[in-house]
């Protein structure tokens, strides 16, 4: 494969249980997903970006029955929510893959499995222990506080079958290198410390199939038994090798696989960093480049959720404020190795002091001095068709974004942004006339257009409106972000 051709990065999001619907928190992984696509796309990459559906579990045929509706119609009405929310707030998913597909992800799941198998790494073995429905794991003892799961605060249920098991301790010293040594990428390093910690504790095997009983009859056939389907953990993580061809498409598989980057949240951590690294160990298939963990996103302190009653939809928020100024609280206000919050109070905070009286009253000001002027912008890094892309990103943006630190990235532009204004007060340019006031506004022409540049990955919308203003003869426009 030539080097042009390997020019290329596969981004995947977490594949969510579709038992429930999307909330505001998830706003920030798909936002910083389609900003490491867009900064990629920018600097001439071949981008994927993959989601999907794991409907093959059995809290999402609990949640069918409880509304009384066939399985199917439950998971084709829900998946088609979730994947319109990635279009609503206008991230494109290249595939949106269903783990009810039997033609696209059935093939592949199977096809990982035999892999597996064929590295004796399955075996079948009477079970019993405490399971959680809505983590979709058996938990020890020691996981429970009270008796309850600690994220789901409900008893487990007592399960005793046969099942399939997956030799996964075979690979906890393999696992543990790969993670040291940075071959298998883990950011922050806190929640690569997690996952090491998680592994040295010691590694047992664990059940990656269910009787059909158990599973109500949903779900991939185990290969060879068909009294048995695949576990949800060893099927949905496949969706991440299904979705680009993995059992139908092998051409389009080699092309794409492995993930440059996977984004997670931290509830996921030792799926993606320990389970589903030792199942492509085993198959015997590359590793994923990075996994990339966030944090949740709180409303008043408080975890987002059903059972508490605060969920807050992206959709109210975008109608209400606008999707930039949701995308800018999302990737500016939260660090990647914390949690953060959502309140009201804060965004409509954040929105006025960085968006309506930063950057907008920037652009603003400039324009209108411009205008009075009769400024022409001679000088434009937006990328046209057949011509080479004259500006690149600073290397303050580049080196932040390489660490998926959005909000320092952010917090660098807006420095441009608070320097802009330094030079404004200083020079007074409306004071100024002839060729320096001219001298001056080409300056802080050049300082917004290159803000305007950098900002493309995060505020798409807002930096093209404002290239677009600051190129050619330069005139007033509605402000970007009334004061709210």
């Amino acid at each position: 494969m030539t080097g042009e051709m390997m020019k290329k990065f596969y981004i995947t999001t977490a594949i969510p249980y579709v038992n429930g619907l999307p909330h505001v928190g998830h706003s920030l992984e798909y936002f910083q997903a389609d900003t490491i696509r867009r900064y990629y796309q920018l600097r001439g990459y071949d981008t994927l970006l993959l989601s999907g559906a794991d409907e093959n579990a059995l809290k999402n045929v609990q949640a069918a029955e409880k509304e009384s509706i066939p399985v199917q119609d439950f998971l084709d009405r829900n998946s088609k929510i979730w994947h319109e929310t990635y279009e609503f707030l206008k991230v494109h998913l290249d595939v949106f893959q269903r783990g009810s597909d039997k033609n696209k992800h059935w093939p592949g799941v199977q096809k990982l499995w035999k892999l597996c198998a064929e590295n004796n790494d399955i075996y079948k073995k009477e079970y019993e222990g405490l399971y959680c429905v809505g983590c979709e794991s058996f938990k020890t003892q020691a996981e429970l506080i009270n008796g309850l799961c600690p994220i789901h605060q409900t008893k487990p249920d007592f399960v005793k079958e046969e099942n399939y098991f997956f030799k996964l301790s075979k690979y906890q010293e393999k696992l543990i290198q790969l993670i040291e040594s940075n071959e298998l990428s883990i950011i922050p390093a806190n929640k690569k410390a997690e996952a090491l910690s998680f592994i040295k504790s010691g590694l047992e095997d664990f059940s990656i199939s269910r009787s059909n009983e158990r599973a109500k009859g949903v779900g991939v056939p185990v290969p060879e038994d068909s009294n048995q389907k695949i576990y949800v953990w060893f099927d949905a993580l496949a969706i991440y090798l299904t979705g680009i061809g993995f059992g139908w498409d092998e051409a389009k598989f080699n092309k794409w696989w492995p993930a440059d980057l996977h984004i997670i949240g931290k509830d996921i951590n030792r799926f993606h960093t320990v389970y589903w690294p030792a199942m492509l160990l085993s198959a015997k298939l590359p590793l994923p480049k990075q996994i990339l963990i966030h944090g949740f996103v709180n409303l008043k302190g408080e975890k987002i959720s059903k059972s508490v009653g605060n969920v807050v939809s992206p959709q109210d928020v975008v109608r209400e404020y606008g999707l930039e100024p949701l995308r800018y609280f999302m990737l500016s206000q939260i660090p990647i190795d914390a949690d953060g919050d959502f309140t009201d109070e804060r965004f409509k905070e954040v929105y006025n002091a960085d968006l309506a009286n930063g950057l907008g009253n920037l652009v603003a000001r400039v324009a209108k001095l411009c205008e009075s002027h009769s400024v022409i912008a001679s000088y434009s890094p937006v990328k046209r068709e057949n011509e080479v892309m004259k500006q690149s990103f600073s290397p303050a943006v580049t080196t932040y974004l390489k660490e998926y630190k959005f909000n320092e990235a952010l917090a660098h532009i807006w420095k441009e942004i608070g320097e802009a204004d330094k030079l404004i007060n200083e020079e007074k340019p409306w004071e100024l006339s002839g060729e320096k006031a001219k001298k001056v506004l080409e300056d802080l022409v050049k300082r917004i257009q290159n803000i305007a540049f950098n900002l493309q990955p995060f505020l798409p919308e807002t930096a093209e409106k404002i290239l677009k203003q600051f190129s050619g003869a330069i005139k007033s426009q509605p402000p970007l972000f009334p004061r709210i």
